[in-house]
């Protein structure tokens, strides 16, 4: 490992994505980060009322997945036993 010029250094162009094996992959979790959360983080702390909802306005797209998430965890056992149980 090499360290260069202490003294000096130098300073690339900045972070650069990895290379991937599947860039359809990558394209598409990107996609999906941009479509659940658009809006930038509130940095703003003037007022914490103004702060609390900017930060639930930001957090929004997270918070329906996650209210999505719950909802499949609830119905997908209960539909699946009212299908076993109440064959007819």
């Amino acid at each position: 490992m090499e360290l260069g010029n202490i003294s000096q250094p130098t300073y690339g162009p900045g972070v650069e994505a990895p290379g991937s094996s599947t860039p359809g992959l990558v394209a598409m979790v990107h996609g999906f980060l941009r479509l659940v959360q658009p809006n930038a983080l509130p940095v703003a702390l003037c007022c914490l009322s103004s702060f609390l909802s900017q930060l639930l306005h930001y957090e929004l797209g997270f918070l329906v997945c996650m209210a999505v998430g719950l909802l499949f965890i609830i119905l997908v056992p209960l539909v699946g036993c009212c299908f076993c149980c109440c064959r007819c």
